[in-house]
């Protein structure tokens, strides 16, 4: 058998962030504080971060949007990534968590990168103009929603744009036949699409919860 992704264990992942991921101190203070809160599992990975953040900077990102910003550590890294000029557009429907990643992006000297609509994702989408101009998306909030984001996402990006979409592993759930959630099922329907979408190249990739990158062409 041809090999795999290597089993992510405490040791193996320590190491892999501690030689491979540069965060800052605003970062480091903003995981610290979220891995406090009763939702820490929604943050992101720093080494999840440090590959979106690499991504952003070698397409020359400049105009980004995030769907899903909790309390904003993935916002850090493509906001920095995008360098001065950029501008990041997160979407989320929660001010106490809003609350958090406005201090954190000012603490980084970011806030001037990054404007937080909280709203319904789908009402603020229909709004944004200019499709087919943006360079790079990021879907990571309510799953049975994540087609309608993935759409919208679509018409908005440029051809050679990047929709990164998280959780698509669902903790191993989508694999399971015995698991017939809502979110779970969303998820499987989603990975399906995007594997047959004539309209992107697409691969999945083994980090945190699974990353679907689709490129449209």
């Amino acid at each position: 058998m041809a090999n795999r992704t290597l089993p992510m264990d405490d040791a193996i992942h320590a190491y892999l962030v501690g030689v491979s991921v540069r965060e800052t101190d605003a970062m480091r203070r903003l995981r610290a504080e979220t891995a406090a809160l009763a939702q820490a599992r929604m943050q992101i990975g720093p080494e999840q971060g440090a590959f979106m953040g690499w991504l952003v900077a070698s397409m020359g990102a400049r105009r980004c949007l995030e769907i899903g910003t909790f309390t904003g550590y993935s916002a850090l890294w493509i906001a920095g990534a995008m360098g001065e000029g950029g501008r990041l557009v997160c979407l989320d429907v929660s001010e106490e968590y809003g609350a958090v990643a406005r201090r954190a992006w000012a603490d980084a000297g970011l806030a001037d990168r990054i404007a937080l609509h909280v709203a319904p994702a789908a009402e603020t989408l229909r709004a944004l103009d200019e499709p087919g101009t943006w360079d790079f998306a990021f879907i990571d909030a309510d799953k049975p929603n994540y087609d309608l984001y993935y759409e919208a996402c679509l018409r908005l990006l440029r051809p050679g744009g990047v929709i990164a979409i998280d959780n698509v592993l669902w903790g191993g759930a989508v694999a399971d036949p015995a698991s017939t959630g809502e979110s779970t099922e969303a998820l499987r329907a989603l990975n399906a699409k995007v594997a047959a979408d004539a309209r992107v190249d697409a691969c999945m990739v083994p980090i945190g919860d699974g990353l679907t990158l689709a490129r449209k062409r």
